[in-house]
């Protein structure tokens, strides 16, 4: 009870303790954040083993795939070995700066990823012309990209059909024609225009 008649409000013994041995922790990696700036090795090796699971874990959600995230976590580590000095403990704690590395690495992982996608989509959708028998084989490897995709959602029904007709059943414009119950012309106009419409939708020019 304090003077007032009030009890203290002090903090339960296991925050308490929680609290102090997370500002020992904070204290320690900086310090091996600093040895490492150094070049030591024994540090960076002692710094990986005490942080390497959080930072492979928040890269983990981000990316959504182990794989990339243990390639990603590497490339992390290998960042902070030669950046350490860069580290700076007035202006935030080292687990911070490990965390704020890793996230933007991990962003940086799926902005390629993503770039790259789409370099791929839209070379292969450059590619089309007029003669679409000229480009199936490499419309039918960029089908299944994602871009593609959303881009096959923004054409209209019959439009759809008739390219996912020759995409997927490997049909020519006779077979489509047949298919569907209409005219030679029609397939080609449907087809033309809705490959048209696609590159429009993916920004190709």
């Amino acid at each position: 009870m304090t003077q007032n008649g009030f009890r203290s409000e002090a903090f339960p013994p296991s925050v308490d303790s929680a609290v102090t041995a997370r500002a020992a922790e904070g204290v320690e990696l900086a310090a091996l954040l600093q040895r490492c700036g150094l070049a030591d090795q024994q540090a960076f090796a002692e710094l990986y083993d005490r942080t390497s699971a959080r930072v492979f874990g928040l890269i983990l959600r981000v990316l959504h795939d182990p794989g990339y995230a243990e390639e990603t976590t590497q490339e992390v580590y290998l960042q902070i070995w030669r950046t350490a000095t860069s580290f700076d403990p007035a202006k935030g704690s080292a687990v911070t700066w490990l965390m704020t590395l890793a996230h933007r690495r991990a962003v940086d992982r799926v902005r390629a990823e993503q770039a790259h996608t789409q370099r791929e989509v839209a070379y292969g959708i450059r590619v089309l012309g007029n003669e679409f028998d000229e480009v199936t084989e490499e419309v039918e490897r960029r089908l299944e990209q994602q871009a593609v995709r959303r881009g096959l959602s923004t054409l209209t029904e019959t439009q759809r059909e008739a390219i996912s007709l020759a995409y997927y059943g490997g049909r020519t414009y006779a077979e489509v024609a047949q298919h569907l119950g209409i005219g030679l012309p029609t397939v080609k106009s449907r087809i033309r225009d809705g490959l048209t419409r696609l590159k429009k939708s993916l920004g190709v020019p």
